[in-house]
């Protein structure tokens, strides 16, 4: 892979995290519940609303990134160092996306599932980019792919597991926090785990073909 392919690759992945944070973001501004990742962070910035939600995630992405070193120790790609800078880049863009969101109407049960399925369409885009990409792993992923490489589980499987434990864990702290187990992890929760998936997979072979043929990426 030659070195200028390399640059478009990463800027590829920090564009990619722009997508992601506007469609969480979009997601958030729903107010049923966002992505199965973000369910603990968002019940966070609604119990804590001193940080802003896009601060949560930096700091929740710092905590798996020390999660990832943790479990695989010498064994960590010093490639994936790079999460550190771009976690905080997406925490920006998170915030921004939440800025963009905020102008978009949420005010019938209507007006928020469509905010749920374009945000999640959204969202699945800046994964499929980031797939496309294939030079780092965000923070939650990589945390999720360390735990598959120890217990030497497939990642697909790792990844459902986690997601149902990680939306459980952000019920308990909204029980704890609210005394309501759906505040900050509800339906748009569900629906997001449901809609992710077939959209990634909606949108990674056009998304390869534009890489290919327009970026000239050799390998995909």
């Amino acid at each position: 892979m030659t070195k200028p392919e390399l640059f478009k690759r990463y800027c590829l992945f920090a564009a990619a995290l722009f997508f992601i944070g506007l469609g969480i973001s979009m997601t958030k501004h729903a107010g049923l519940g966002t992505s199965t990742v973000s369910s603990v962070t968002n019940v966070f910035s609604l119990r804590f609303p001193a940080l802003t939600f896009g601060t949560w995630t930096i700091i929740f992405n710092l905590l798996f990134l020390v999660g990832q070193l943790l479990v695989l120790r010498r064994k960590f790609p010093p490639v994936q160092f790079l999460q550190l800078p771009l976690t905080f880049l997406f925490g920006y863009f998170t915030d921004i996306g939440l800025w963009i969101a905020s102008s978009l109407p949420n005010g019938t049960l209507v007006a928020k599932l469509i905010l749920i399925v374009v945000g999640n369409f959204i969202l699945a885009f800046g994964i499929a980019m980031t797939v496309t990409a294939n030079v780092l792993l965000n923070a939650p992923e990589g945390f999720v792919n360390a735990l598959a490489i120890t217990f030497r589980k497939s990642f697909a499987t790792t990844k459902i597991l986690f997601d149902i434990c990680w939306v459980c864990f952000a019920v308990i702290l909204s029980m704890l926090f609210f005394h309501k187990p759906l505040t900050g992890a509800g339906v748009g929760t569900i629906i997001s785990a449901l809609l992710v998936g077939p959209f990634v997979k909606l949108l990674s072979r056009p998304l390869r073909y534009f890489c290919r043929r327009v970026l000239r990426f050799s390998q995909l």
